[in-house]
């Protein structure tokens, strides 16, 4: 895997695939290692991706300063990345918890950012997180499905403060297809997560919601706001309010998605994406600078 260094030293890595003009992805979890996002349903045949792995996950290394697993404090490695690929400007997507970086990047360095897809992101960094009942409505949309009444219990039980639920159980809320594709991706959860950073990632001192959408609401990149109509962590009512702090953002639902909508339709989604991406590139080579 290619190697960069991030400013205080810490070494990162990161995956390329497909062809293209590169697309800098931010993995979510919060700090799942970027193998969980796998070709992002094709949209390799569109561009190539560039995929983190954030402090502490896949390749890239534990930080000396455990402090710099909170989400505001890896913002300069996405800024070292665009500067190792030699990059003026670069397009950018984010997946759930990995968008309230790419939000806070978008703030921190407006003028380095071409376009911007947020894919299934919890608006934790604006401070409007989804609810536990939000996540329940979204989980009674699947009743009729023949999992449902074994795995209801323990979710609601999760939501209710009972301790981290069996993927192999309750990992169906979070997919429009619970399929052996699903199943295997949620089994790699555990594995595939840096423990130690993941609650420090989602610190709320990370975040300043009123500053933050002070700044996004300067942001002159196009940005693309994608939810899943089944997600419940957001809801799309709730993911919409991440595109209301844009001043040109589009909004959009996938049909019978879930968190991971690359899984769910992977033809969909990349088409989706990859024609934002096309239409993005066009505005940005119109922009001055």
């Amino acid at each position: 895997m290619p190697i960069f260094t991030a400013p205080d030293g810490t070494r990162l890595a990161y995956r390329e695939a497909g062809e293209g003009e590169p697309l800098v992805v931010l993995p979510g979890g919060p700090l799942r290692a970027s193998a969980y996002l796998g070709d992002l349903g094709g949209l390799t045949g569109r561009r190539r991706l560039v995929l983190l792995d954030l402090r502490g996950t896949g390749g890239s290394a534990c930080p000396a300063d455990p402090a710099t697993y909170r989400c505001d404090r890896q913002v300069d490695d996405v800024e070292a990345l665009r500067v190792h690929l030699g990059r003026e400007r670069i397009d950018v997507l984010a997946h759930s918890a990995g968008g309230g970086l790419a939000m806070l990047y978008a703030a921190r360095y407006p003028h380095r950012v071409s376009g911007l897809v947020l894919v299934t992101v919890n608006p934790w960094a604006l401070g409007l997180p989804a609810t536990p009942e939000e996540r329940l409505a979204a989980a009674r949309l699947r009743r009729g499905e023949p999992w449902f009444e074994d795995a209801f219990p323990a979710f609601e039980a999760w939501l209710g403060g009972g301790g981290e639920p069996d993927p192999a159980v309750v990992g169906a809320f979070f997919h429009g297809r619970w399929d052996d594709a699903a199943r295997a991706h949620e089994a790699a959860v555990d594995e595939q997560t840096c423990a130690e950073g993941e609650d420090r990632f989602l610190d709320p001192a990370a975040f300043d919601p009123p500053a933050l959408r002070t700044a996004l609401a300067q942001v002159s990149a196009p940005v693309l706001v994608l939810a899943g109509e089944l997600d419940g962590g957001p809801r799309p009512a709730r993911a919409r309010l991440v595109a209301d702090a844009f001043p040109k953002a589009e909004f959009a639902v996938q049909a019978g998605a879930g968190h991971y909508p690359w899984l769910d339709d992977p033809g969909r989604f990349a088409d989706r994406v990859g024609d934002f991406l096309e239409s993005a590139g066009r505005a940005s080579a119109a922009r001055p600078g």
